[in-house]
């Protein structure tokens, strides 16, 4: 299990019973970088967690003047000396911080910090570029630029194995990626950014990376279906996307699911209803069917609070439909005792309503102890592993960004049911 995450001032830390994962985020930064947390949050101008609580639950705005000053705002979170981890405020000159020329991504105080990091930053310097362009380039998916349009599948669902069977069957991109290259948005937002306009085969690659994020969650969902033996065609499905937060639902349209239709064409029908305390106020926040309606569509609904109470106020009574999948994507009930205990129910049911199930992850090590708590829970793991269909857009934690990369959706298991145990037999005298 993972340590005990450090305290943090009680003015604007997340309390460590939280079933929010984006506390995370926060005990990360402070843990790594004292005083980063309260730096992000005065660049979003607020005075403390509950302020950012509500900013992602749609009870409040992040104000910016314009998109120069969000960028600018934004950039200066990542100012911290990477070898000995000063804030600006630490320094006798805050400006004596120096970004690195190459990945454009960390910073250091000094001549002797970034030559003591060297050994270890020159293993993840070409990839920290990466990560840079890529945290611009997802802006444009919130202004609706990305991603860019799937053609319909030529071949049976069976035969696209991995990200290049799937890219095979969308031929050439240039056509769609064109008009995005030269769009408003993505010229405002080198004009706006602290950089200059990457080359545009370095653009075309970062729109690819960005999104395979965003594909990479329907496709994961149809991967669910495949692996155990659901069929869309003989009646309509729902899906349940338990544990749904805001890199889910922040911005999601009602549309967001369709490449489930081009991968299962002429289907019966498929709900996913996302579920979580951390589901954002938007277009998808209607309530969920009771009986399936037209063939042939994706319709996306959500429930904010926990995927238990869920069950209870609206399966229970018949005010929506019983899952035949649930998948949870990233749900980190491994790291701390208060998602732990949000988890346990949602877990429990699960299992105890023989459920098929779906969860996915970072990385290998999250697997291995995801694993280890379901195995402790009885429940029958099904099989696990590395996911096609993961996103390929490398993830760093902001606060110690010289590690081996994660990436979303990398890694699978599945669940049904409870473990049977084999039958003892009693020793005779």
């Amino acid at each position: 299990m993972a340590r005990p995450l450090p305290a943090l001032p009680e003015s604007f830390a997340p309390t460590p019973d939280s079933v929010f994962t984006d506390q995370f985020g926060f005990y990360a930064l402070d843990s790594n970088v004292p005083g980063l947390s309260k730096v992000i949050l005065d660049k979003l101008n607020m005075k403390d967690y509950g302020e950012y609580r509500a900013a992602l639950e749609g009870k409040a705005k992040v104000g910016f003047r314009s998109h120069k000053e969000m960028f600018e705002k934004m950039e200066e979170t990542f100012k911290f000396c990477s070898s000995c981890s000063k804030l600006p405020s630490h320094l006798p000159d805050p400006r004596a911080l120096r970004r690195c020329i190459k990945c454009l991504n960390v910073y250091y105080c000094s001549k002797e910090c970034q030559r003591k990091d060297w050994p270890l930053h020159k293993k993840f310097c070409k990839m920290l570029r990466m990560v840079a362009v890529d945290r611009l380039v997802e802006w444009l998916v919130h202004t609706g630029d990305l991603p860019f349009p799937t053609e319909k599948w030529s071949r049976p669902v069976s035969e696209v194995r991995d990200w290049d069977d799937w890219l095979a069957m969308q031929g050439d991109l240039t056509p769609r990626l064109e008009p995005i290259l030269s769009a408003r948005n993505m010229t405002d937002l080198w004009a706006n950014a602290c950089r200059t306009r990457p080359e545009e085969s370095e653009l075309r690659q970062s729109i690819w990376r960005v999104c395979s994020e965003f594909f990479s969650r329907s496709l994961t969902l149809g991967l669910g279906v495949r692996i155990f033996g659901l069929d869309p065609y003989a009646r309509p499905l729902t899906i349940h996307l338990a544990g749904a937060g805001h890199n889910e639902t922040l911005g999601a349209r009602v549309t967001d699911m369709d490449e489930l239709s081009r991968m299962f064409p002429g289907h019966q029908g498929i709900e996913v209803v996302m579920v979580g305390p951390e589901v954002v106020q938007g277009p998808i926040m209607r309530p969920p069917l009771r009986a399936f309606g037209p063939r042939g569509k994706v319709y996306i609904s959500a429930y904010k609070g926990l995927y238990h109470q869920f069950w209870e106020e609206l399966v229970e009574k018949g005010e929506a439909a019983r899952p035949d999948l649930v998948v949870g994507f990233h749900p980190g009930f491994h790291a701390s005792q208060g998602l732990g205990e949000g988890w346990l129910p949602t877990l429990l049911l699960l299992r105890d309503y023989n459920i098929p199930s779906m969860f996915t992850m970072y990385n290998e090590l999250e697997l291995q102890y995801s694993l280890r708590i379901l195995l402790e829970l009885e429940t029958h793991v099904k099989g696990s592993g590395k996911n096609p269909f993961g996103s390929q857009k490398p993830e760093q934690v902001q606060s110690s960004p010289n590690k081996p990369p994660s990436y979303c959706n990398s890694h699978y298991l599945c669940f049904h049911g409870l473990l049977e145990r084999e039958p003892q037999v009693e020793e005779i005298d």
